[in-house]
């Protein structure tokens, strides 16, 4: 039985040369063509067994988080593990624009960040920002809060397509003149930042995107707490430890459904273990867990942490440890683990049910393909059908129900609502509900290499 490896150990080359893992590259047989470089497809071979050892490029809506979050913060920050990609590299430039230091080696997938204490030095600007939602969004509410002066955030054609309404609208209730400037609800924004004051309240849906709160629950903690104000240029002063009892808070309420919980809960867990600042979950009053309340004390100071470890994207992870378990290999991932702060990472604890051995590490995980301890006749597989609610890993989830083709019995995954928002045609059916069997696979019209 062949197999394949990762080979971990090698340096990632530039972003203009990709390249694929060794077990996705085809050997040419001596009768075969010299491969195309302008073939449009990619002819996978079939392989019998993935394992090895993957390390995983820092994730990018965590890379700016951290990066913004350390921009705000007191203190120097050194990020590790950061990714190189467009959106990181615009949110780089953006922060520089802004006054802040940020002192990048891509080669080295590191940035040195010098806080600037929660108020940008640059009075105003334009923000060119591209196609870079995790950079856009959250950078608006920012702006708001930490900035003085008329700001604009624009960027590509594209960008001008994507809706920011929410946030805006969002900002608005919290007194910041902002709006979206061509009337579309869409970029370019305006922005005349004057702070945010303290006592506000937002009612904002959850079923568009989990990434209007995240930027709102980030700006919050800088709203400027009473009797505070400000220094006529740089960061509030210091003041005692802050608490919600004061009334000086902001409250940001889901008036619907929260469909991306696991990500506010990464953005929450983010700010408060690593930058030290404090955000609470009102109870009662109608708040449920799908509906939450928060609450967050105004006139906070984002603490550096000195160093921060930017996480491996844990829904990337689930394909290798998914190649695992179909195969009967044994694949470890680095770069999220048992102390991961992100939903996506449980996506392994579905597979240890579905009949793998899993290993947890606090940053790396370990899974085994049953078959490579109790093989069947013909050799493959053995995985069980599941039933699984999915609602803290919806893009893992994804990855789940290509696993289940292969399992014996039927696969159940449930609570998978944001899926709606990618493939349309689920509204039709059971929103929230899919069922696979075994025996469906060939209706699939792109297979993995691995049948």
């Amino acid at each position: 039985m062949r197999s394949s490896s990762f080979l971990s150990s090698r340096p990632h080359p530039p972003l203009s040369t990709p390249t694929l893992p060794s077990f996705f590259q085809k050997k040419n047989k001596k009768s075969d063509p010299p491969p195309s470089t302008t073939a449009a497809s990619l002819d996978l071979a079939p392989i019998a067994t993935i394992e090895g050892t993957v390390r995983l490029p820092g994730s990018k809506s965590l890379s700016n988080r951290v990066l913004l979050l350390a921009a705000l913060a007191d203190g120097e920050t050194a990020v590790e593990n950061l990714l190189d990609s467009e959106d990181i590299r615009f949110m780089v430039s953006a922060l520089r624009q802004l006054g802040v230091s940020v002192e990048a080696d891509w080669a080295a997938r590191r940035a040195v960040v010098r806080g600037c204490g929660g108020r940008f030095p640059a009075r105003g600007g334009e923000l060119f920002l591209g196609n870079a939602g995790t950079a856009m969004r959250p950078l608006t509410a920012a702006v708001a809060a930490a900035g003085r002066g008329d700001f604009v955030l624009d960027g590509v054609a594209r960008m001008r397509e994507r809706p920011i309404e929410d946030l805006v609208a969002g900002l608005r209730q919290l007194g910041v003149d902002a709006e979206c400037s061509l009337g579309t609800g869409c970029p370019p924004v305006r922005v005349a930042a004057r702070g945010i004051a303290a006592g506000g309240r937002i009612e904002l849906s959850g079923k568009v995107s989990s990434q209007y709160l995240t930027a709102l629950l980030m700006a919050a903690p800088l709203a400027e707490a009473e009797g505070r104000g400000s220094d006529g240029g740089g960061a509030a002063s210091p003041s005692s430890a802050p608490s919600s009892s004061s009334g000086c808070a902001t409250d940001v309420v889901i008036t619907d459904e929260l469909i991306s919980q696991p990500y506010v809960d990464m953005t929450i867990r983010l700010m408060t273990e690593r930058f030290g600042a404090l955000v609470e979950r009102v109870e009662g009053g109608g708040a449920t867990a799908l509906r939450p309340h928060f609450r967050i004390p105004a006139g906070q100071r984002f603490t550096s942490p000195g160093v921060s470890f930017v996480e491996g994207d844990a829904s990337s992870a689930s394909y290798f440890l998914a190649g695992a378990a179909i195969t009967g290999g044994t694949v470890r991932v680095e770069g999220c683990g048992s102390e991961s702060l992100q939903g996506d990472v449980r996506f392994a604890e579905e597979l240890e049910r579905m009949g793998c051995a899993v290993r947890w590490e606090p940053t790396a995980v370990v899974v085994t393909g049953p078959s490579a301890r109790s093989p069947g006749r013909d050799g493959r597989t053995r995985l069980r059908g599941i039933d699984a609610d999915c609602v803290d890993i919806p893009d893992a989830a994804m990855t789940l129900a290509v696993a289940a083709l292969f399992a014996e019995g039927t696969t159940t995954i449930r609570n998978v609502g944001s899926w709606c928002v990618v493939f349309p045609a689920l509204r039709r059916k059971r929103p929230g509900k899919l069922e696979g069997k075994n025996s469906g696979k060939k209706k699939l019209t792109s297979l993995p290499p691995f049948l």
